[in-house]
Parts: structure tokens; C-alpha cells; sequence
């Protein structure tokens, strides 16, 4: 496992690295590298080395692969997100399959990358999560979409959201940070916030990914 530190007065956010070829491994760690925003605190090569750097820091991103010599990406998603709540996490995958897809976003992922991605996009991605976006490949993206545009309306939930939580949650789908949905709903960015607090509890989730997740199985919203 290799580690950067950033350079004293720089603020640079923290990014747990999982990827267990080495030649990407290096490749994806140039790459985050690159980016003034961002430092690899940790890279690891499979599942048991992830989980010691886990228990020496905490990182504002996971970036990590789905097939691990030790396990997979998903687990270590969902261990993440028990951990550190706040942790974002991202998927670079060879993997695009809906399964795998919907799977990681059950988990916890809210954002997913497959490998041809150039090293410019790895580093914006990263930082479009930690402004509360959700980025994807074009063709993952599709995946979702379909996913939930042939998702049949599931009737009565016994869950009431407010008309303003509907379309706050259906910018959410679409991948919209708060100040985007801010400025389409002509309210503050802290009261988004706000909306996206009572989503939440209202669904008993936690994160961004999950509240799409259970929002679409539960059809409330469509596109």
C-alpha cells in the first residue's frame, strides 16, 4: 500500500484508492493525482489492505474496483458507508452490467466510471461527487434510466412527500448537486438540504444513491 501527503497549506481531499492491477492501480493514482483538489492518502490492491487503511483514516472518497482478489467492491462499499457515513463513494469498473450497477448503488455508490474513462474525467468526477453530484459513464447512466422508466408505479406506499420533495428527489435521479437543485426550485441551498434531511428520514436512508434506490422501487418518482 502506498500513500501521498499533500503539500502543507494545500487542501486537498482525501481518496481511498482500490484496484488491484497494478499498472490502472498506478494509472488511476496519477490521474487523482493530477488534480489540485485531490491527494491518494491510501492505495490499496484488494479488500484486506483497504480495510487497514480504513482503520487509520478517513477518506472523503472511495474509489475502488468491483472484482478483488479478496472479496469484492460492493462489500467494501457497504462497509464504508457503515463506517463513515459521509465518505463518498465511486465505482471504476470494467463491470457495466444493470446487476452490477444497481447493486453498487444499493450499497452506497453514487458514482459509477468504467475504465476507458480519460484521466481528466477520473479527477473531475471525483470532484463533481464531492459537490453532491453523481456522475456516471454515458453508459451506465442509460442503465439507470431504463431502470427506472420501466419501472412500474408501485400504488400506495404509506410514504407522503411533498410535492417539492418529489422534484427535489427527481433531481437527485438525475445527478443534480444542491446548488443546482437550488437554483431550479428558487429556494436556498440549505433548505434543500433541509428537504433532502426529510427525504431521508421519510425513506429511512442515508445517502443520495439510496434514496433514488428506494424511491424508484417504490415508485414515487418517474421520469
Amino acid at each position: 500500500m502506498a500513500t501521498t501527503t499533500p503539500t502543507e497549506g494545500d487542501v486537498r481531499h482525501g481518496v481511498l484508492l482500490v484496484e488491484d492491477e497494478d499498472a490502472t492501480r498506478h494509472y488511476l493514482a496519477e490521474a487523482i493525482g493530477r488534480h489540485p483538489a485531490l491527494d491518494v492518502r491510501a492505495s490499496c490492491s484488494d479488500l484486506a489492505s483497504a480495510r487497514a487503511a480504513l482503520a487509520s483514516f478517513m477518506p472523503e472518497v472511495l474509489l475502488t474496483d468491483l472484482a478483488l482478489p479478496d472479496g469484492d467492491g460492493i462489500t467494501l462499499i457497504r462497509e464504508v458507508k457503515k463506517q463513515y457515513p459521509t465518505c463518498e463513494c465511486m465505482v471504476i469498473s470494467v463491470f457495466g452490467t444493470e446487476s452490477r450497477v444497481l447493486a453498487a448503488i444499493q450499497a452506497g455508490a453514487t458514482g459509477y466510471l468504467l475504465k476507458d474513462e480519460s484521466n481528466e474525467r477520473i479527477g473531475e468526477a471525483i470532484v463533481s461527487l464531492l459537490n453532491g453530484g453523481s456522475p456516471m459513464s454515458p453508459a451506465i447512466a442509460r442503465h439507470v434510466l431504463d431502470r427506472v422508466q420501466t419501472q412500474p408505479a408501485q400504488g400506495d406506499t404509506g410514504i407522503a412527500l411533498t410535492a417539492r420533495e418529489v422534484d427535489i428527489l427527481t433531481g437527485l435521479a438525475k445527478g443534480f448537486t444542491y446548488l443546482e437543485l437550488a437554483e431550479q426550485t428558487t429556494i436556498s441551498v440549505h433548505t434543500v438540504g433541509t428537504h433532502i434531511k426529510n427525504i431521508y428520514r421519510k425513506l429511512e436512508v442515508c445517502s443520495r444513491s439510496e434514496a433514488v434506490f428506494e424511491a424508484v422501487q417504490r415508485g414515487l418518482i418517474r421520469f
